[in-house]
């Protein structure tokens, strides 16, 4: 893991609209986290690298085909104007891509002092940038967007997150959906019932232990029920051990008192 006690992550964003990013960038807990330097994002226009009077950055395929090409002069010049911060990588967000998951987020927020993302556009770039600039392309997933801005902004999101002084208690950073491998336990605030619908009571019983094995428990049968590959993945990695001698999911739904279903929170 980097030492990031004197600086923070740069990330460069090679996009044809930079304004899409300024009010995401702007708000909630990223937009803190820029304020403090805790990372940093820049906005890189290809079109400024261009060297045509109408400054085209896309132009046909060769061999025939709909849809147009980003160019790859511009978005060459356009990285190749930054300065080279080690280690660095150069994300493709792509539908052809790595699909984006936490472990992904968590490596990228570790070991690189600067991430560059070219966003996207039309049906894709020439073939040539993913071969010799590119150093890994990532999706969201096998769905298809109109730009590549999005996915950048998840990415930032993501990792920006997981830097040390984003989000005030490190706490929950370990105990959300996909840290371990799992889904996240339901939860609850008040009031205790609202609408005939009540609180699991062991939430209520100020015994610890107990409330660290019903969430256990919650997050086992959460993730079998509604993403059985997770469950799958993580039950091959750990063998299906219990804790207190009980195997993974034998516990019951809910808690005592409180019972739980699928449709609840």
């Amino acid at each position: 893991m980097m030492d990031r006690s004197s600086t923070g992550v740069r990330f460069d964003i090679i996009t044809l609209f930079p304004d899409f990013f300024t009010s995401p960038l702007q708000s909630s807990l990223i937009g803190k986290a820029l304020a403090k330097g805790i990372a940093q994002v820049n906005l890189i226009n290809p079109r400024d690298f261009t060297t045509d009077k109408h400054h085209r950055v896309d132009d046909e395929p060769y061999g025939g085909g709909a849809g147009m090409l980003l160019k790859p002069e511009p978005l060459f010049a356009a990285v190749e104007s930054l300065p080279a911060i080690a280690p660095r990588e150069i994300i493709l967000v792509s539908p052809q891509g790595q699909p984006l998951q936490q472990s992904v987020l968590q490596e990228l927020a570790q070991n690189y002092q600067q991430i560059v993302i070219l966003c996207g556009h039309y049906e894709g770039v020439d073939e040539r940038v993913r071969q010799n600039l590119v150093t890994r392309e990532i999706s969201l997933g096998d769905f298809v967007l109109t730009c590549g801005e999005i996915p950048a902004l998840t990415l930032i999101n993501g990792i920006v997150r997981l830097l040390p002084g984003t989000v005030g208690k490190v706490e929950s950073l370990k105990a959300e959906s996909f840290e371990a491998g799992l889904l996240d336990y339901p939860q609850y605030t008040r009031p205790a019932t609202f609408r005939g619908w009540d609180v699991p009571e062991v939430l209520r019983s100020g015994n610890h232990g107990a409330i660290a094995q019903w969430r256990k428990s919650q997050q086992i049968l959460r993730t079998q029920q509604r993403r059985p590959d997770l469950w799958q993945a993580w039950e091959e990695g750990f063998g299906g051990e219990g804790v207190e001698g009980k195997e993974w999911g034998e516990g019951e739904e809910g808690g005592e008192g409180g019972e739980m279903t699928n449709d609840q929170p």
